[in-house]
């Protein structure tokens, strides 16, 4: 019985470590950004109407005031000189980005954020809105219900927020107006551009396209840049040629790192972090003060007055003693954790330890305190 348990542990254990072998290899297109094959960012300034008294006041956002007017007048509906302070809408900036190879008519997802003092977008509805790239040129309009990501109470005396309920996006909000003109069928060479540049990466996106096609594709020039040779691959089209390609796994490579949250006490070390040879002690003390004043009275009948005695209860308290632990140089990840573990140290105080560990320069990764 013993021995079909033990056999079961191993072959449960073999199979983790293939399917951690299996998970360090990544496919091409996770690793590198496509030269010419990116998102083009939108911006637009627009107006929701139809909120719950939940708008801009217009007195402290005037502008609100004045996009209404324009869009009104538009309509041919003549404002001039009127005064009105509608509490239903709002001004908002809206997002988003422009997919590549998006095609007129496609539609793309927006984000609508309020400028004003507005207190929430929830059943607001945002009016048709240009949305202009970088060069200016209006390349989509957004229209439709936001749907706002959070909720506001609000009494006389107390009001209370959860979430942000002055964003929210509309799905498939944009519709495509414009095309970037990119021609992909007239690019002889490609960029790849590492999205985390290393050395190693490189030359091994370079050797494994290379070994795929069986001749000479790919060149590395830096290591953040892979350079592909569209014609070398002997495909019809170039979009033949990067559908080929984008799916080649590469196993990448990392610089070690230790990435500290201070505010929620999450410590995340990569597999490559190494320590040197060094001992580990963890210790503290525990001030305690405690006031338990006392009041005493006179006896019935008896003169006198009532008074508060203090009465205070200081001490200072050792924690249990932790002996020292040593690493080994060349400790890897697993082990750092288990000897520290076996110290009982929380992970607040493994952060502090491994602090120490980094000034000693026994800790040979990146340390990052966020």
């Amino acid at each position: 019985m013993t021995y079909r348990v033990t056999k079961m542990v191993v072959s449960a254990f073999s199979l983790l470590l293939l399917a951690l072998q299996a998970d360090a290899n990544v496919r091409l297109k996770d690793l590198v950004e496509f030269d010419g094959v990116r998102e083009n960012d939108l911006l637009g300034y627009g107006l929701v109407v139809g909120l719950d008294g939940t708008g801009d006041g217009m007195r402290n956002a005037p502008f609100t005031e004045d996009i209404l007017s324009n869009i009104l007048e538009r309509l041919g509906v003549n404002v001039t000189g009127e005064q009105f302070r509608p509490r239903n809408v709002a001004a908002v900036i809206v997002t988003a980005s422009l997919p590549p190879f998006a095609r007129a008519g496609g539609r793309v997802d927006v984000t609508v954020s309020a400028i004003g003092d507005a207190t929430s977008l929830l059943g607001g509805t945002l009016v048709m809105t240009p949305l202009n790239g970088a060069d200016g040129t209006i390349y989509a309009v957004a229209q439709g219900t936001v749907i706002a990501g959070g909720a506001a109470v609000e009494g006389q005396g107390a009001r209370d927020v959860r979430g942000v309920p002055t964003s929210g996006t509309i799905p498939m909000g944009a519709r495509v107006e414009r095309e970037v003109d990119f021609d992909l069928s007239s690019l002889n060479r490609v960029r790849l551009a590492l999205r985390v540049p290393d050395f190693t990466t490189a030359a091994a996106i370079e050797q494994k396209v290379n070994r795929v096609f069986d001749r000479t594709v790919a060149k590395m020039t830096d290591p953040g840049t892979v350079v592909l040779d569209l014609r070398a691959t002997g495909l019809s089209s170039a979009a033949h040629a990067l559908a080929r390609i984008e799916n080649i796994l590469v196993t990448p490579q990392t610089r070690a790192r230790v990435v500290v949250d201070q505010r929620s006490g999450t410590i995340v070390m990569g597999e490559d972090v190494r320590i040197s040879r060094v001992a580990v002690a963890q210790g503290g003390l525990t001030l305690r003060v405690e006031e338990a004043p006392l009041v005493v009275q006179p006896n019935p009948f008896a003169e006198g007055e009532t008074i508060v005695v203090p009465r205070t209860q200081a001490e200072i308290e050792d924690r249990p003693p932790v002996n020292l632990a040593e690493l080994s140089g060349g400790t890897s990840l697993s082990e750092i954790v288990a000897g520290l573990n076996a110290l009982g140290v929380a992970p607040r105080d493994m952060i502090d330890i491994l602090s120490s560990i980094k000034a000693a320069g026994a800790l040979h990764a990146e340390m990052i305190v966020q």
